[in-house]
């Protein structure tokens, strides 16, 4: 028994001695190893699948490459001079104000709809789901959706024709002076229930006590909107204009799916993808690329300063 306790006690003594021989670490410096520890995942995740790609298309732009060959010729800024002397480059970005006129109207419904949906109404859980059902769809099977819709044989004009308005069929995809206004409205029935979201968001985080404040002095429904809801989602509806702004610049999917660019619908991001794999010249459009990134920044950033300086 004596034994035992004599090896447990030198067994203590040598672990205390280690102990004591180890460099102590501060909690200071512990909280930044963990800290650091936590990190290092998800930036080493940003630097393989966004740095390096951008590092990498921004060598591209200077190069010709045709997406095959194993080698990339030197090209310096020939790219961006091919695209600033063509005008036909930037023409397209007239098709974007059809979509930044869609992006307001969008705005202007998703905040008309969150105030009312904010308010007591009967069922107001089905209508925000039915809301933002598009949202959350995939944007393939909207525009196939709506391809269907604005085909001469569609839904709309079958509607029409229902109602006596034989008149105003048209082929709404194939006329190049209503392309524009079908896509654009196809992508406020998408996006909206977004900005619905966050507006409501933001609206159900006011206090009801400065509403019922109002109530009490008499206030209207338009005073109380004008003078505490607006002031109160003032940021958040900044924020919606700037991503508004940014996403007609750079819009997609909806008139590639539904027209590939036909009939005045091309878009800058179409005319990129065209570039790149219908011509094989990746060097030139990943320099479309960058002056598409430069712009959008640009804006974005325009935007910021302007509210800014207005606060």
């Amino acid at each position: 028994m004596a034994n035992i306790n004599y090896q447990s006690t030198l067994k203590s003594s040598i672990n205390k001695s280690i102990r004591d021989r180890l460099p102590t670490i501060s909690y200071k410096t512990q909280r930044k190893i963990l800290l650091f520890s936590f990190l290092i995942v998800p930036l080493l995740l940003l630097c393989v699948f966004t740095l390096y790609p951008a590092l990498q298309l921004f060598y591209l732009s200077f190069t010709y490459w045709d997406g095959f060959s194993p080698t990339k010729d030197w090209v310096g800024f020939s790219n961006y001079r091919d695209i600033f002397i063509n005008p036909e480059m930037f023409s397209v970005f007239k098709t974007s104000l059809y979509y930044l006129g869609g992006g307001l109207l969008q705005l202007f419904l998703a905040l008309y709809f969150a105030v009312l949906l904010n308010s007591k109404i009967r069922a107001r859980n089905v209508f925000k789901s039915i809301l933002f059902m598009p949202y959350i769809m995939n944007s393939v099977a909207i525009a196939l959706i709506f391809t269907i819709f604005f085909s001469p044989e569609g839904t709309l004009n079958t509607i029409l024709s229902l109602v006596g308005l034989d008149s105003l069929q048209h082929s709404w995809l194939g006329n190049s002076n209503l392309v524009n206004y079908a896509l654009a409205s196809t992508s406020i029935w998408r996006h909206m229930g977004l900005s619905l979201i966050i507006f409501l968001g933001v609206l159900q985080s006011i206090p009801k006590e400065i509403y019922e404040a109002a109530k009490i002095d008499g206030s209207s429904g338009w005073n109380t909107f004008r003078y505490i809801t607006l002031p109160s989602i003032k940021k958040v509806f900044e924020l919606n204009l700037i991503l508004t702004v940014s996403g007609a610049i750079s819009v997609f999917e909806i008139p590639f799916i539904m027209t590939k660019g036909a009939n005045d619908s091309m878009t800058f991001v179409i005319s990129t993808v065209d570039t790149a794999f219908k011509y094989s010249n990746f060097g030139l459009a990943s320099a479309m690329s960058v002056i598409l990134l430069l712009i959008v920044g640009t804006i974005t950033l325009g935007q910021r300063l302007l509210l800014k300086e207005r606060d």
